[in-house]
């Protein structure tokens, strides 16, 4: 069931590390290739599309026009403010609403496709949040993603483990670096389409955050 209007509302509060993420994320879109990825994230939709942990917004302005509408959740307050205001800048029709991805306020089988951009990192629930996405998806409707997680190397998933048992989380608005996201994608249901892995940013020594994945997955 959908949460109360005031639950969604204040389900997520960070609001230092808000306005850090604001800033940062528009300095990687000017400058870290971040723009073009959106691009191809969203590159061929169509209809009515959810997307989950909007943020400030950044994914709007690269929706094609043949989507008739989109319905952005986004909890923290501060961006969500951020979101309703690039809102007005996009070319297609943007509804910008408070809720969590782990319980949307939208009916079953509404959707004709979702987008998930750097969210699944931070969703306290991430099976939940992929169900909820799988109940508002039509059959055969599907799930465009762009997420960082589980590094390749032995070594650097030893980093993210340690990283995400202590300060990762406190200091990245409850980010985790190591999360299976394909995995987590299979065990939802979803069928993993075509997908690539890339580091970013690609030069220079790696974080905890610099091993992501880009592609679909259709709900069954």
């Amino acid at each position: 069931m959908p949460s109360s209007p005031r639950a969604a509302k204040d389900a997520v509060h960070h609001p230092y590390f808000a306005r850090f993420y604001a800033r940062l994320s528009v300095a990687a879109e000017e400058r870290g290739g971040v723009a073009e990825l959106r691009a191809e994230l969203l590159a061929g939709l169509s209809g009515r599309v959810v997307e989950i942990g909007a943020g400030n917004g950044l994914n709007f302005v690269h929706y094609p026009a043949a989507v008739s509408e989109v319905v952005a959740i986004e909890p923290e307050r501060h961006l969500r403010q951020l979101a309703a205001a690039a809102a007005l800048r996009a070319d297609v029709p943007v509804d910008v609403l408070p809720g969590t991805a782990e319980a949307l306020p939208l009916d079953d089988g509404s959707c004709d496709a979702a987008v998930a951009s750097l969210v699944l990192c931070s969703v306290a629930d991430v099976p939940r949040a992929l169900g909820e996405l799988r109940r508002v998806l039509r059959p055969g409707g599907e799930l465009r993603f762009y997420e960082h997680g589980r590094a390749e190397g032995r070594a650097m998933r030893a980093v993210q483990r340690a990283a995400d048992r202590t300060v990762w989380p406190l200091l990245l608005g409850g980010c985790h670096s190591g999360r299976d996201v394909l995995g987590e994608l299979s065990a939802a249901g979803f069928t993993l389409g075509a997908y690539r892995r890339l580091r970013m940013p690609e030069k220079g020594p790696p974080t905890p955050a610099s091993y992501h994945v880009l592609g679909t997955a259709l709900r069954g």
